[in-house]
């Protein structure tokens, strides 16, 4: 019986196959149960994020499990085969760990996906599909997290332009968590923003595009809301920050716009981020007394500053989890001795007892208790070196080697 971690992520597939394999938390437990009946899994938990969709269990074949997540979803498993990942044992293991430490997510270092997990945890105890393995290595999991968080700076030093984004915004207001953030497009780059201000949890959050079913995707996925481009200079008042990145050869906010949500705002001050290049804000508009208005170049030279010591932190990081997963695998390795030590223990009682009962018989009977004594550690001695006695005389060739060889380290044997 082995882990496997098995899934897809932001890495591997592309949203609209990520979106169609996540799973509803509210039927997350019937579909844990659905996976043990219906396949040779013994125990089972899923982490299902807008990033990722991963299946962490316990079987001897990861085949089945596979199949199942395309079954579930009814999708053809050769749709998703190409965007799936399939770790064993020592893998599973350490993605797990590196998972939690945020190692592996859009936001490198973010910490949201810790708390994710603990989730996927208490979901699948709940429902009854989480055993001694899994709970065992979740458990370590978080301790693992909470290690690589407290002893290296992997959430403390910014090395994306989104994330520069969310610290120059932090600069001008106490919390982003009152403001209203509005983002202006829906690629890539403003995918990763949201998913940064989100993790601040702001007060609203809203994506503008000109294709409003896109918009409102990256929205949904947030708790965020959608509007049209078109809508934009009358809306844009209400809102606290900016950020933009879009793919027009043409600014898409004007000063003139940018002049007349001020006054509506009677001057509150504005953060406004342009991402983009050619520019999408035009440049007159950081001249305004209420606006901050923040370059690539700007934000280029705080991810400068954050690289090489982040850099430092994630080999950190790398190398408290590769001892932690020793250390696992360790632990995993001795528990499936447990039987053999059991049965060792057993056969060992049972010769005691039989030993114990026969010189107790020759005691009532009035025997020397001397010679009961020598009978009975004669007896003692006798039954614990007939099975490696046996396993030596029955040996031969390289065999009767490599016995001796074992007998000679589990007995600390110095031949003379």
């Amino acid at each position: 019986m082995q882990v496997f971690a098995l899934g897809l992520n932001h890495h591997t597939a592309p949203l609209a196959l990520r979106e169609r394999l996540v799973f509803d938390l509210v039927r997350l437990p019937h579909a844990l149960n659905e996976l043990l009946r219906e396949r040779p899994v013994r125990e089972a938990a899923i982490l299902s994020t807008c990033n990722r969709t991963e299946v962490y269990c316990a079987t001897e074949s990861p085949v089945d499990a596979v199949q199942w997540l395309a079954d579930y979803h009814r999708l053809p498993l050769q749709q998703i085969r190409p965007h799936l990942y399939t770790h064993p044992q020592r893998d599973a293991v350490r993605h797990m760990f590196r998972v939690a430490s945020g190692l592996d997510s859009m936001v490198l270092g973010e910490p949201q996906i810790l708390g994710q997990m603990k989730l996927a945890a208490r979901t699948a105890e709940e429902a009854g599909t989480l055993g001694t393995l899994l709970n065992k290595l979740f458990q370590r999991t978080f301790a693992v997290a909470k290690e690589v968080r407290s002893t290296t700076a992997i959430g403390a030093n910014i090395v994306s332009m989104a994330a520069a984004a969310v610290h120059l915004s932090g600069r001008i207001f106490e919390s982003i968590a009152n403001q209203r953030v509005l983002f202006v497009g829906a690629g890539e780059m403003i995918e990763l923003c949201v998913a940064h201000f989100a993790g601040e949890q702001p007060r609203q959050l809203t994506v503008v595009n000109r294709t409003l079913e896109k918009a409102q995707s990256l929205a949904a996925r947030f708790g965020g809301n959608a509007l049209r481009l078109d809508d934009l200079g009358e809306r844009l008042a209400d809102y606290d920050i900016v950020v933009a990145c879009t793919a027009s050869p043409l600014p898409v906010i004007g000063l003139g716009t940018v002049e007349r949500a001020l006054k509506a705002r009677r001057h509150r001050p504005m953060v406004m981020v342009d991402l983009a290049l050619p520019r999408d804000i035009e440049s007159e508009v950081g001249a305004l007394d209420d606006v901050f208005l923040y370059t690539l170049d700007d934000l280029a030279q705080i991810v400068e500053h954050g690289l090489e010591s982040r850099q430092a932190a994630v080999i950190e990081a790398e190398a408290i989890i590769d001892t932690q997963v020793r250390q696992f695998l360790h632990w995993v390795e001795a528990r499936e001795m447990v039987p053999t030590i059991r049965a060792l223990r057993d056969a060992a009682e049972r010769a005691r007892r039989h030993e114990l009962e026969h010189a107790v018989k020759l005691l009532n009977r009035g025997d020397d208790p001397a010679q009961v004594l020598e009978a009975l550690s004669q007896g003692l001695t006798n039954k614990l070196i007939h099975g490696p006695t046996q396993a030596l005389t029955q040996s031969e060739g390289e065999e009767r080697g490599e016995v001796a060889s074992l007998i000679s380290r589990i007995y600390r044997l110095h031949h003379k």
